[in-house]
């Protein structure tokens, strides 16, 4: 799959999608891309070298995968504990979005169960009020 899209799907997965290039201040960051759902990143890679895409994935998945494809492999830059690195001119698409996909919803599950337990608590401390 090619950058454009990459970036096209990463965009598709949800209207809460933001993109980014947060890193530009840093001199090996500046080309860094990062989506965003809830305001946490899922998916990023450098687009001066789009040769590995970093995505969040379930710890005990991740051997597993190792094992079973080549083209997936240590993170750019993350802990290797809950995320993935994955070469996208060797990785086929549709493993490339399903473990796309997986990383959105591992953190947009993480985010919004955090928000409406934020809600519920809100909620509970007007009614005692």
């Amino acid at each position: 799959m090619n950058i454009e899209d990459y970036r096209e799907y990463c965009l598709s997965l949800g209207e809460d999608i933001e993109e980014k290039l947060p890193f530009q201040k840093f001199k090996n960051g500046e080309g860094v891309l990062v989506f965003y759902v809830m305001g946490h990143m899922f998916s990023f890679f450098d687009c001066n070298d789009f040769s590995v895409i970093s995505l969040k994935c379930q710890p005990e998945r991740i051997e597993d995968l190792k094992a079973q494809y080549e083209c997936i492999g240590n993170p750019y830059n993350e802990s290797p504990k809950h995320w993935i690195g994955i070469n996208p001119n060797s990785a086929p698409d549709d493993l490339l979005k399903e473990l796309t996909r997986n990383s959105f919803e591992i953190v947009k599950a993480k985010y919004a169960s955090k928000r409406e337990q934020e809600r519920s608590k809100v909620k509970s401390q007007r009614l005692k009020a």
